[in-house]
């Protein structure tokens, strides 16, 4: 790729730069740490599936933030930092090669490289210094006296919250929006992937390879895990220690369940 000036690259996190959702190892490692209960994590985890597969309105959305940045209340920054290696272990052995390469690539041309992604602003930036990346964007949460106050400091990285992250990058580093990437597989990115020059879908859903077919967009596409992976990684690995795989099976029983089963099979 030829170098252009001012020009950075954006990639999403969760089924774009890693098969399946970070969250998943997110809670398994807070769930071994102490630092949520069982039935906290099942019923975190279970939400974080229905945002996915169902979509969101603005207000969920606010729920989903104002949920995970609870999550953080009173906990230490330390604590959070501690948890690093254990979600780092699950996520590295999900890493598309495919993107990570794509990623690289950029950087060779000479174009920084940033995780956007709505997980947090620390998993988000520990992930980029492992893979050699240059930054990390994520959600960020309020601290005081070394303690996560459940307040945010900064936009809900998610939708339009992405542009008004990245937006604020470019100022701060001098980037052009016009001449910069970004990479997605969601309908949900398509307010960052419409406010780059160069947006490119990878893996798509049905949405988004809708509009990057109609709007031309280049389209990255390759073998993903086995569907009943897909859906072991995202529900099955909810069992952290037995009783809460089954909470969350309970959960997702019923009509809703199913059809976030079903999309789940299809995608």
């Amino acid at each position: 790729m030829a170098a252009e000036r001012g020009a950075a690259a954006f990639f999403d996190l969760d089924k774009t730069l890693i098969e399946g959702s970070s969250a998943v190892h997110f809670a398994r490692a807070a769930y071994k740490a102490g630092m949520r209960s069982r039935r906290e994590i099942a019923g975190d985890l279970c939400a974080n599936l229905k945002f996915r597969f169902r979509g969101s309105t603005d207000e969920e959305s606010d729920a989903l933030r104002h949920a995970v940045l609870g999550a953080l209340a009173g906990q230490r920054v330390t604590d959070l930092k501690r948890l690093g290696p254990g979600v780092l272990a699950g996520i590295l052995p999900l890493i598309y090669t495919e993107v990570l390469e794509e990623a690289w690539s950029h950087i060779d041309a000479g174009r920084p490289v940033y995780i956007v992604t709505a997980a947090s602003h620390e998993l988000a930036e520990s992930l980029a210094a492992v893979l050699a990346l240059d930054g990390g964007i994520g959600v960020r949460s309020e601290t005081r006296d070394g303690v996560y106050t459940g307040a945010p400091d900064g936009p809900f990285t998610y939708r339009e919250g992405k542009v008004e992250a990245i937006g604020a990058l470019a100022a701060e580093q001098g980037f052009e929006l016009g001449a910069c990437f970004a990479y997605s597989d969601s309908e949900s990115d398509l307010p960052m992937l419409r406010a780059v020059g160069h947006p490119v879908a990878v893996n798509p859903d049905r949405e988004l390879e809708r509009v990057a077919l109609a709007e031309g967009w280049r389209i990255m596409k390759f073998d993903k895990l086995a569907r009943r992976l897909k859906l072991g990684s995202a529900v099955g690995a909810l069992a952290l220690a037995g009783g809460g795989g089954g909470y969350v099976a309970g959960r997702l029983r019923g009509g809703r369940g199913r059809r976030i089963v079903r999309a789940l099979g299809r995608r």
